[in-house]
């Protein structure tokens, strides 16, 4: 079991590394093209490129939140709750997660096989729709194994105490 959380893991946190690395490439392109404006040596298809690497670096790096537990939550129940209550109310909230991003994973790849069935193209730079699509589908398809990977991390007895 350790060997596949490890697995995990790694492969979670090699998520969130080219997540902050798209983020990084998506700031360097602006900051690029804002200089090279001024030099009359605009970047084609600014749009497009920071667009994809923006969307990429967002989905990759949320099966990090959800391991990490560091995503968006309202925790004022479960901090606050007794501590018998507090296991069953992680139980649920990781079913409830785990759910939606299912969810949204079986639509996600609904709407990608739609959209590549039509081959959709980015408007400046004709770059294929599915590259926008594919860290999303990722990210989610991570995301299924994040969350109970964080609700057996987040509630095992050696951190119970912390």
């Amino acid at each position: 079991m350790d060997l596949v959380k490890t697995a995990a893991r790694r492969l979670i946190d090699g998520l969130a590394v080219l997540g902050v690395l798209a983020y990084g490439i998506a700031a360097l392109v602006t900051v690029a093209d804002v200089i090279g404006r001024r030099f009359g040596f605009p970047i084609t298809g600014v749009v497009d490129l920071v667009q994809l690497f923006v969307v990429s670096g967002a989905w990759l790096v949320m099966p990090f939140a959800f391991a990490a537990a560091t995503h968006v939550s309202v925790d004022l129940l479960l901090t606050n709750a007794p501590r018998a209550v507090q296991l069953p109310l992680a139980l649920f909230s990781a079913v409830l997660a785990f759910g939606l991003v299912a969810l949204m994973l079986w639509q996600g790849y609904l709407t990608f096989q739609t959209r590549t069935m039509f081959g959709d193209r980015s408007q400046q730079l004709g770059i294929p729709i599915a590259w926008y699509w594919y860290p999303l589908l990722l990210g989610l398809a991570v995301s299924l194994v994040a969350i109970p990977l964080s609700l057996f991390t987040n509630t095992s007895p050696e951190t119970a105490d912390e």
